[in-house]
């Protein structure tokens, strides 16, 4: 079994982690990680100290009505992304030690699709 990092806990919820295939289990906001532990396999954990959290970045649609899903962004390893049952909860569980300037929405479809389009042209306006 593995040891928990935090000495308190905010918040515990179900959740589903979607690195690599979907697992599903429970997310711990607490005063020292963010932990994710899966609810079949004990070893299959995944514990973010907040220090090495960069920034947390929130699909959000309809206008703030529904958040599918969020990712936690660290400095080192990359990006895992989570749904849990309330994901408006968890995040303002995590605004207590993240701060709101880094906790910011992710880029539309639209949005995307239009960067690439910048991307793809200013390549061609360049070779020109």
């Amino acid at each position: 079994m593995v040891q928990s990092l935090n000495t308190k806990v905010d918040l515990t919820i179900q959740a589903t982690s979607y690195l690599g295939m979907a697992n599903y289990g429970k997310v711990m906001v607490g005063d020292q990680a963010f932990e994710f532990y899966n609810e079949k396999n004990l070893k299959d954990y995944i514990q973010i100290p907040w220090e090495e959290v960069d920034y947390v970045m929130a699909s959000v649609m309809f206008k703030g009505k529904w958040l599918p899903r969020f990712a936690i962004v660290t400095k080192k390893n990359g990006n895992f992304t989570f749904s849990t049952r309330d994901n408006k909860k968890t995040l303002r569980a995590i605004n207590q030690y993240i701060p709101s300037d880094r906790l910011v929405k992710s880029l539309s479809f639209f949005q995307v699709i239009g960067r690439g389009f910048k991307g793809i042209f200013s390549k061609l306006k360049s070779a020109l």
